[in-house]
């Protein structure tokens, strides 16, 4: 497999992966907006309800306490009583009773008529509550005599001098057309939300499935924050495993809690949609980057798909030429053809079947002369303009006569290693003899050759050598140009700078 396919595969399976990264991370996000926004939905609706039922609540309560206002003068009347449970029942659409009951709980008037319970005693929990209490009054809901489940709002009715003569209530059946039924019905007009109320205890008064009234709400987390009275919002898991999402608001006044709840699933219907549109949009671009990918991927194996192919006949005559004329516009093509046409040098030269050892120092590893010989015939026929930097030791004669050659061999193996470890990785390093040493810079200018030079210095000056401490180096840097014609002429003025550099003190560098 060449390298063009192998960067298109590579580029395909990271822009595959990254769109796919990208759109399960957009999925993500998107859906917990959605989940987000639906919770804080379900919490506004429901507090705007409770809020309209406590409004609700506190107006009904109004209304009963200027009844009362009206017949605590009247309250021997009976057509008077009459006439107000009549106008009580029938001027608003409230109630679905009202009735007007003396000290011991028995009925003055009542209306509609049709329920007989005038001179009737109440026992129901809503008007013994009433009785109990003599204030203003929002019954827990109960289930009346005649099998309605009812609440019961009443307001006392006190004379003048201040004495409780009863109470006129009304009663609103939770099961029945009322306005709070009315109000409690308002929605979105969306049936994937349905609202229901509960009370304190968890009883459920309103729902959209009238069967679901009188049965206690799951226990669970929102029927404990209802329980304590709380407001928010939550996802809850259901006993039937349907995840859904609920915001609760609270009737202060009736102490009654409103739910609204939405699924998950019917929260995320547009989800799919919105997936497809993020996906049709980003198409498009990801096809043009594929193209752009390949049209890359071409532009850069080209070179290398060239030079591999001279690779296979570095022996023909005029190959040398074919690989000058291959574009090498980035480094590793550079620094391939660059190698190559060393080693073509090398081969036409005679010299290419020597081993590694023949060139190398194997005290150091670097060049020796006649790896360097090599190299400066390389650069004289690639006309590469270049820098030499000429390197001793300073007395290392003084080294050798007082520690030892072993000692003296140690510290030229370290000196290689700072070598390295100051130059560049396209510079040519050698062991020119003794304690003496040479780096080729190509393509260095005057600032790059004097920066990597005053860099080796101050290494070599600033590192410990094992048994003798410091030492330090004099150095002479000297450049060449192919204008310049033989490159003997700037290993001379390297040489010559060297010498300079040891007259003025040594420890110090001299640029020809």
């Amino acid at each position: 497999m060449d390298l063009r396919r192998l960067i298109l595969i590579l580029a395909v399976m990271s822009a595959l992966i990254t769109l796919a990264n990208g759109f399960f991370a957009t999925y993500r996000v998107q859906r917990q907006l959605l989940i987000d926004s639906t919770l804080a939905a379900n919490h506004l609706y429901a507090a705007k309800l409770a809020s309209s039922t406590a409004i609700f609540f506190d107006s009904t309560q109004r209304q009963l306490a200027y009844s009362a206002s009206l017949l605590a003068n009247s309250f021997d009347n009976a057509d008077i009583l009459q006439a107000e449970t009549r106008r009580l029942l029938s001027q608003t659409n409230t109630f679905n009773s009202v009735a007007i009951v003396d000290t011991h709980g028995v009925v003055l008037a009542t209306s509609p008529e049709t329920i007989h319970l005038t001179g009737h005693k109440l026992t129901s929990p809503g008007a013994m509550d009433a009785l109990r209490a003599k204030l203003p009054r929002i019954s827990d809901p109960y289930v009346s005599a005649a099998g309605n489940r009812v609440i019961f709002i009443s307001s006392p009715i006190n004379d003048g001098d201040g004495n409780y003569l009863g109470y006129v209530g009304g009663a609103i059946y939770l099961k029945q057309k009322s306005i709070l039924n009315q109000l409690l019905e308002q929605n979105y007009r969306d049936k994937g939300l349905f609202t229901y109320v509960v009370d304190r205890e968890g009883q459920i008064l309103y729902h959209q499935d009238p069967a679901q009234i009188g049965q206690i709400l799951n226990s669970g987390p929102v029927s404990e924050a209802i329980r304590r009275q709380n407001e928010g919002s939550m996802q809850e898991l259901s006993r039937a495993g349907v995840n859904s999402l609920v915001g609760y608001a609270t009737v202060p006044n009736a102490k009654w809690s409103i739910i609204t709840v939405r699924t998950t699933d019917n929260t995320l219907v547009s989800l799919k949609s919105q997936m497809l549109d993020v996906l049709n949009r980003t198409t498009p671009l990801t096809l043009l980057t594929l193209m752009a990918v390949w049209l890359f991927a071409r532009l850069i194996s080209q070179p290398l798909r060239q030079l591999a192919r001279s690779a296979n006949v570095m022996d023909r005559v005029g190959i040398s030429d074919d690989i000058e004329r291959i574009p090498s516009w980035y480094f590793e093509v550079a620094q391939l053809k660059r190698a190559m046409l060393l080693g073509i040098s090398l081969l036409q030269n005679k010299i290419g079947k020597l081993k590694t050892e023949v060139q190398t120092d194997p005290l150091t590893g670097l060049f020796n002369r006649r790896g360097l010989s090599f190299a400066l015939e390389y650069f004289r026929a690639s006309k590469q303009p270049l820098a030499v930097i000429a390197l001793d030791i300073d007395h290392f004669k003084r080294v050798n006569d007082t520690h030892g050659h072993d000692v003296g061999d140690a510290v030229i193996k370290l000196l290689a290693q700072l070598l390295r470890a100051s130059s560049r990785s396209s510079d040519t390093l050698c062991r020119n003899g003794g304690e003496e040493f040479l780096i080729l810079l190509p393509e260095a200018d005057r600032s790059t050759a004097v920066d990597i030079a005053e860099r080796l210095r101050t290494s070599v000056e600033t590192a410990n050598f094992p048994e003798i401490g410091h030492i330090t180096v004099s150095l002479g840097v000297a450049f060449w140009t192919p204008e310049m014609g033989d490159i003997a002429l700037a290993l001379k003025q390297a040489d010559d700078a060297l010498y300079q550099a040891k007259k003025q003190g040594r420890n110090q560098l001299v640029v020809a």
